[in-house]
């Protein structure tokens, strides 16, 4: 599975919607509250040989609400589960600028660490 479906797993046990950031059409109403998220980057570590050992993903988290205090507590909520799904976290949180008046956001940058077997890596897959 991948670290972005293992992500929006998480994300939705929550029961809210959860969507690709930018994936809503201009149209489209902002449910009362959900979540967005994007895949900054997907980094990979070699630590000798040239072949990768470790692959880094690197993930914004945001969630939009018409209720700020629920917002604070539900980035706060999905903090925990994802570091005991063993994401790391990055940063706490911050704000994030909303395309509705009605909505604030919040954000925090995840990552996850996938050690690669030497089969999996790069230049010694068969």
């Amino acid at each position: 599975m991948a670290k972005e479906d293992d992500l929006i797993e998480i994300l939705e046990t929550f029961e809210y919607p959860v969507f690709r950031q930018g994936s809503m059409s201009e149209d489209e109403a902002y449910p009362d509250t959900f979540f967005t998220f994007w895949n900054t980057s997907e980094d990979e570590h070699s630590p000798y040989d040239d072949d990768t050992i470790i692959v880094e993903y690197n993930f914004d988290i945001y969630v939009y609400s018409n209720d700020p205090e629920r917002a604070y507590s539900l980035l706060s909520d999905a903090r925990s589960k994802l570091k005991q799904a063993g994401w790391i976290i990055m940063s706490r949180g911050y704000d994030v600028e909303s395309d509705q008046s009605s909505h604030i956001g919040r954000g925090m940058a995840i990552a996850y660490l996938e050690t690669l077997s030497i089969n999996q890596g790069g230049q010694n897959n068969a």
